[in-house]
């Protein structure tokens, strides 16, 4: 598993990425600097209380947003690599299991995007810094939550983006699922809280925010095992 991870990790230099993973969470950084920069004394009152928790509540309004397409692309550009070199019959004659290289793929995707979500917290603790919200006040473990319990919840939905990407050539309908739940996760969240396109939100805000975490998780396999299944028969061009 170990050489079939590094083997992985040499395909993704230079695809782009890494400059994925940074663009998202600086985006979502960017966007709230702008929010409070701009209105930075109506926002000070708003939140007075609590400026920190402002900020975390303010951001994680898209962090659902930004996780539906940044593990779409990830998932689609990793596939890809094999898609357009057609080195599917090549890698899969090697003495390695179908399930060995599905699991590589996911373990890789999976880092990434963790990857992408400590970069959050590392770019929004230092907003809130910059903003002179102080040092001495800093939620940390609202600030990891952010990201992770998000990505937590997220879970199913990246587990059937890589059995989609894997499994089509034509990248067009993960991307295209892929980009319509981000389009459309902000105004599903009046829609029951048990739908799995709410749980990323529902990890931040709702009452059960561990029970969001965990059924994303427990989801993600689900999908996952009818997914390493399938990849391990597809037959391959």
């Amino acid at each position: 598993m170990g050489k079939v991870i590094a083997a992985d990790w040499l395909k993704i230099r230079g695809k782009g990425l890494w400059l994925l993973i940074l663009a998202g969470p600086l985006g979502l950084a960017a966007m709230q600097a702008l929010n409070f920069g701009l209105r930075f004394d109506y926002m000070k009152k708003r939140y007075a209380e609590d400026l920190w928790g402002g900020l975390l509540d303010n951001t994680a309004l898209f962090v659902p947003m930004a996780l539906f397409l940044g593990g779409t692309l990830v998932c689609s550009l990793m596939a890809n690599i094999e898609h357009q070199t057609s080195a599917w019959k090549q890698l899969l004659a090697l003495p390695v299991s179908r399930i060995t290289v599905f699991a590589s793929k996911l373990l890789l995707c999976l880092l990434l995007l963790a990857v992408s979500c400590l970069l959050l917290s590392g770019f929004v603790t230092a907003l809130g810094l910059s903003f002179g919200f102080g040092a001495s006040a800093i939620p940390v473990y609202g600030i990891l939550r952010i990201g992770f319990l998000s990505f937590a919840a997220v879970m199913p939905f990246t587990a059937l983006q890589l059995w989609l990407s894997l499994a089509f050539r034509n990248q067009a309908l993960p991307v295209s699922i892929g980009v319509i739940c981000a389009i459309v996760s902000p105004f599903t969240t009046t829609l029951s809280e048990w739908l799995p396109i709410n749980w990323p939100y529902m990890a931040w805000t709702g009452p059960h925010r561990l029970y969001f975490a965990a059924a994303g998780l427990t989801l993600g396999l689900l999908v996952l095992l009818p997914g390493a299944a399938h990849f391990a028969r597809k037959d391959v061009n």
